[in-house]
């Protein structure tokens, strides 16, 4: 069988630590095209794994008849436009989460995705990682019994990534800390619970830590170091109230959370709590869980021990085999449209002082 050919679009830090090498590691497919507006970028990969062609145009990439398929890595502002392009060029698409700055930009690339028939998964990595898919099986399992509430916690201490970049530019990056972390950790909570609609919706962000670029006190930047002269117009705390429905008028869990980029408290916590009433579990972000419940009328606390798989190649690999077999994955523009739609209202939430209600 055809190896599956592959274009990179955007070479950062995305697509050069977690795409390429996965896709590398995939006997099924070969990368043709390593694009970014920064030639040098795309050549370093080029010269590091001896593949590929170096370009700085990715209609390059798309115009080209043997690609099957593109990874979108580029900044958030790209990723409707250079995934809409794809798909209407025969195309399948992952592109790296957030889906686009905006619900609407995200409907528009569901829509396209609709009217050319052409793959379009979003980089939720958390729904191919070990850990996730456990915690599914168990919550599947009844394992905990109804699941009536779910705190998520992404806080940490004076953390911005990159503060005056990309990162901390609205217009770049669509939003700061709810769209950078809280993604990941909406998107687990919705993979975990079956994928619930978000029925109300109360939110308020704030940016507050970084306005003073110059003045603002951190022990390690993220990402990049500072720009002094750049732009902080995004949120770096988060927090609100939804409540959801498992089916028409089938009350689902609520959900409560607080996120935070910089926060003056230097305690770091990055968990979700499902809440049953057989069982509870806590979700540790960075891997493993532990299970609270009784047995024979005594409390037991079980923390199960595991390998955890690479998540960005289970990714990888799964999106080589829809590109060949056109099965629908739980990454699919379908399915993350939902967590889109939550975080807009939380913003809407925000931006207007009032609950939003679906």
């Amino acid at each position: 069988m055809a190896k599956v050919k592959v274009g990179i679009i955007g070479c950062g830090s995305i697509g050069t630590s977690a795409h390429i090498p996965s896709y590398m590691a995939n006997p099924d497919c070969e990368i043709l095209y390593f694009c970014d507006l920064i030639y040098e970028k795309a050549q370093s990969q080029v010269k590091k794994y001896g593949c590929g062609k170096a370009v700085t145009d990715y209609f390059e990439v798309l115009n080209d008849p043997e690609v099957d398929c593109v990874s979108v890595c580029t900044h958030t502002d790209n990723h409707t436009r250079v995934s809409i392009d794809a798909m209407r060029a025969g195309k399948h698409v992952l592109s790296e989460k957030p889906a686009a700055r905006t619900y609407a930009e995200a409907l528009e690339m569901q829509r396209v995705q609709h009217e050319t028939g052409m793959t379009l998964n979003i980089g939720v990595v958390n729904r191919f990682r070990t850990t996730p898919n456990r915690v599914k099986e168990i919550i599947d399992a009844g394992e905990l019994g109804n699941i009536y509430h779910v705190y998520v916690a992404f806080r940490a201490h004076r953390s911005i990534p990159g503060i005056g970049g990309d990162f901390t530019t609205k217009a770049v990056a669509g939003g700061g800390v709810l769209l950078d972390w809280g993604i990941h950790f909406f998107d687990e909570v919705m993979y975990c619970l079956g994928d619930p609609e978000p029925k109300t919706v109360t939110g308020n962000a704030y940016s507050v830590l970084g306005v003073d670029i110059p003045g603002y006190v951190f022990k390690s930047m993220h990402s990049r170091a500072p720009k002094y002269d750049g732009v902080y117009d995004v949120d770096d705390f988060v927090t609100g109230y939804i409540r959801t429905e498992k089916a028409p008028k089938v009350p689902g869990p609520s959900i409560s959370f607080n996120g935070a980029w910089a926060q003056n408290i230097g305690i770091e916590e990055m968990y979700i709590d499902f809440i049953g009433d057989k069982a509870g579990i806590r979700l540790n972000y960075y891997g493993g869980y532990t299970m609270y419940s009784t047995m024979n009328r005594t409390l037991i606390e079980i923390k199960p021990d595991y390998d955890e798989e690479n998540g960005f190649q289970n990714e990888i690999n799964a999106f080589i085999d829809c590109v060949r077999t056109g099965k629908k994955l739980p990454s699919h523009i379908d399915t993350v449209i939902i967590t889109a739609k939550l975080m807009q209202a939380i913003y809407d939430s925000s931006d207007t002082n009032r609950e939003i209600v679906f």
